[in-house]
């Protein structure tokens, strides 16, 4: 049984490896190599469910740095490239093969799909439910972050017998058949909840079936603030569905984050990725100049490595103009434990998704806003192991710090906005809306597209613009970068299905100024 399943992997890995175009969907879904008998521990379950769990935020080193170091990190405001890339996410004109990873690469896409039709399988064999739902969740987790990037992408039909090149959904759609798989994930969980799932292939809740749930309502909210100016029937809906004690209810507590666990005995990705070279990524002057004029605390967990004299904590600007190692290695690094779990959500932004329900669209999320939008900073400290939550949410005068730049480089004369930390119940939904996402941004650090995705649904926080805008005007320096183009291999193997998307469903040309469905902020 040993040699069986060592020959399935060694299989797997090279169809993985041969399977890096996206219109290969079919090919991806069927497993010559799959052993009919898995054996009472269940390892091929084991490898199966880590390989999906790999793919939310990469475990590939490689793609982790291009997804979310690189992409999420800067134009989230968490990052800044501290290595000379002249083409780039962060300068608006990264190349081809920095574009399509999300999309293209081996290790997101065809590696979900074939290692859940091996869970799949183990399911139908051994009469089980529970973590073809549990791995269901986890692909409306990966998926999120593709449609995120780009907006129409492939999705309910990958993998549909007799389809060679997969078509597009509209983004619209995905969504709605993300409601329906988590959704169905939630009934299953609940009907089956007498199963187990192995807890070493688990290596997010070990096992445990009700804290699935709470992810699965948890992403649900996520996705239904998402589409609140797109669709609000539906988000409202699908909100207060989830945070109903009757489904399950949602992570409250940092006992209940979802996080992949996986580098207790290994490297987490993005402390390889962020550190290669001259430290590729390093802390953006964003985020440090909010933290720094609001005196946060979290800082220390945050960031680490400054060396400009007198300067406790400074980053560099976003998308420099000019470059050089002699003073780039002067400003701090990203603070990331090697052994770290890679985070997927965490208690605060739950609560902070909740404080916006109620003060910025009116639902009926279970308490006020206040009440979330306290309880979202305080679960943030705790997360981060700091004290002193009570002082800074009753800091009604502290607003971010203006950017000085320590080398002289890359300077900025403009200033951010002057939003302050306590919560004032007399303000415009306006003014609600800013101080949430601000300190929502600044508890979900190192989740760069979920922080992307927040600017360009509700324009907050507002960030420093890039120093060098490479987009030849496409882009606009104050508002960023609306979604990635799509991969040129989309273009020369699925051309039919990636155009008629771009036409019927983009709404407006490939490039990285087209606004996603869901991004339509009314004056925004």
């Amino acid at each position: 049984m040993k040699n069986q399943i060592l020959k399935f992997m060694a299989g797997g890995a090279i169809a993985l490896t041969a399977a890096a175009c996206t219109g290969d969907y079919l090919d991806i879904n069927t497993n010559p190599f799959e052993p009919t008998d898995l054996g009472a521990d269940g390892y091929l379950m084991v490898s199966a469910m880590s390989n999906v769990c790999g793919t939310v935020v990469p475990a590939d080193v490689n793609c982790n740095q291009f997804t979310d170091c690189l992409l999420g990190g800067t134009q989230g405001g968490y990052f800044a490239d501290g290595a000379n890339f002249l083409t780039s996410f962060s300068r608006y004109n990264a190349p081809n093969n920095w574009t399509s990873v999300f999309l293209s690469d081996s290790k997101i896409i065809p590696t979900l799909y074939s290692n859940i039709a091996i869970i799949r399988g183990y399911c139908e064999r051994n009469g089980q439910h529970a973590p073809m739902a549990v791995a269901n969740i986890i692909k409306v987790a990966t998926m999120l972050r593709v449609t995120d990037c780009y907006g129409p992408i492939p999705y309910s039909q990958i993998g549909a017998e007799g389809v060679m090149m997969t078509p597009y959904d509209s983004q619209e759609e995905v969504y709605n058949a993300f409601f329906a798989d988590l959704n169905q994930a939630i009934t299953d969980i609940n009907e089956y909840s007498s199963e187990q799932i192995i807890p070493t292939a688990d290596a997010v809740y070990a096992g445990n079936l009700q804290n699935w749930v709470r992810f699965a309502n948890s992403l649900k909210l996520r996705l239904a603030v998402r589409i609140a100016y797109a669709n609000p029937t539906l988000a409202k809906q699908m909100a207060e569905e989830a945070i109903d004690p009757a489904n399950g209810g949602v992570i409250e507590d940092n006992n209940q984050n979802a996080s992949w666990k996986y580098y207790a005995s290994s490297t987490n990705p993005m402390y390889t990725a962020s550190r290669y070279n001259a430290h590729d990524s390093r802390a953006a002057a964003d985020i440090i100049c909010y933290m720094n004029g609001y005196s946060d605390p979290r800082r220390e967990k945050y960031f680490e490595g400054c060396q400009w004299p007198g300067v406790d904590y400074a980053g560099i600007r976003r998308g420099w103009e000019s470059f050089s190692t002699s003073w780039s290695v002067n400003f701090c690094d990203i603070a990331i434990n090697p052994n770290e779990p890679l985070m997927w959500q965490n208690a605060a932004e739950v609560a902070f998704l909740r404080a916006e329900g109620v003060a910025v669209f009116g639902w009926n999320m279970g308490g006020t806003a206040e009440s979330f939008y306290n309880k979202g900073v305080e679960l943030s400290f705790e997360q981060y192991g700091v004290s002193g939550a009570a002082d800074y949410l009753a800091d009604n005068t502290s607003v971010p710090a203006g950017y000085v730049d320590p080398s002289g480089v890359n300077p900025w004369n403009g200033t951010l906005p002057a939003v302050t930390i306590k919560w004032d119940e007399s303000a415009t939904t306006e003014k609600k809306q800013e101080r949430i996402i601000i300190q929502k941004w600044i508890a979900n650090y190192k989740l760069g597209n979920e922080a992307w995705a927040d600017i360009r649904r509700t324009g907050y926080p507002k960030l420093i613009p890039v120093a060098y805008n490479g987009s030849g005007g496409v882009v606009d320096s104050n508002r960023g970068p609306e979604r990635m183009v799509y991969p040129q291999d989309e273009y020369t193997n699925n051309g039919d299905n990636v155009n008629f998307a771009v036409t019927n469903y983009l709404k407006g040309p490939d490039n990285m100024a087209t606004k996603l469905w869901w991004a339509c902020k009314p004056g925004l």
